[in-house]
């Protein structure tokens, strides 16, 4: 059985990270730091190039694709920490007029908490009476909710986790760079064994947190879509503060981009239920 990702897949991928790319480079990303807001030009952009309806039928305007192939998209978009509720707007699609073309903004109640309540159209779940809390994450406003302890949507949890791996594997990739191009006392950073077996650890937490993820969407079975997502949780926010490390003091200062993939993953870590809830499944399907 070949595990390996086909060539239409690598190029969606690639696609989609040049759409990402191309439309929400650093200077977008610093931008919505100073104003966070919804990119409606981007959403649509993301609507036009199939974003939102990777996973509708063809028969209902989509591209027909399925789980393994959301993984790939919203990891790209973790990448990035492309702001907005993505995974909710994803999941609407066919059900919320103009999910899928990007053209209305879908938000959801996720445990404890509700990202973009202010700014979205349609919301899904109960949330009234939310309150508006301040967020660790510039790029994710939030509101506090009433959790009633039902379970989370899978496909959400995955998604969510989906794009934790695409923040851990930026955070790992930004880190080796960094070490390469850093020079201190006399050589790069990236010399000395502390620095490597960081680089090292931060690499093992993403390639087994992919492991998970791209397994779950395979077998699309929710323990496993919680296992992963404990994973990646674990992967996003431990390989951002070793990037902090990596990077000394620069990594600290406000100019890097380094936090805002922490604080991203301390919010998402919070959002399709919390680990304590993820765990007490896993523990109680042994």
């Amino acid at each position: 059985m070949d595990f390996q990702l086909s060539e239409d897949q690598r190029a969606l991928r690639r696609g989609l990270r040049d759409v990402l790319e191309g439309r929400f480079g650093r200077d977008a990303l610093r931008a919505a730091v100073d104003e966070p807001r919804i990119d409606r030009k981007l959403w649509r952009a993301l609507g036009d190039a199939g974003f939102f309806a990777l996973c509708l039928p063809e028969d209902a305007g989509g591209v027909g694709l399925s789980l393994p192939e959301a993984v790939l998209a919203f990891e790209e978009a973790g990448r990035v920490l492309l702001p907005g509720p993505a995974v909710a707007t994803f999941l609407a699609a066919g059900e919320v007029a103009g999910a899928a073309e990007g053209t209305t903004v879908v938000t959801a109640v996720g445990g404890p908490f509700v990202p973009w309540l202010e700014e979205a159209d349609a919301v899904r779940g109960d949330a009234a009476g939310a309150v508006a809390v301040r967020s660790v994450d510039p790029l994710t406003p939030l509101h506090r909710v009433q959790d009633d302890g039902e379970a989370q949507d899978p496909r959400a949890v995955l998604l969510l986790a989906a794009e934790q791996l695409g923040s851990a594997a930026r955070t790992c990739e930004a880190a080796v760079q960094y070490a390469q191009d850093r020079e201190q006392f006399g050589g790069p950073v990236g010399r000395f064994q502390a620095v490597q077996h960081l680089c090292a650890d931060m690499l093992v937490r993403a390639e087994l947190a992919r492991v998970a993820v791209y397994a779950a969407a395979v077998t699309e079975d929710p323990l496993e879509a919680a296992g992963a997502k404990l994973l990646a949780d674990d992967a996003a926010a431990r390989n951002a503060r070793d990037c902090l490390q990596v990077h000394g003091g620069m990594g600290f200062t406000w100019e890097s981009d380094v936090h805002l993939h922490l604080k991203r993953a301390w919010v998402r870590a919070r959002l399709g239920g919390t680990a304590a809830r993820a765990e007490e499944e896993l523990a109680a399907a042994l």
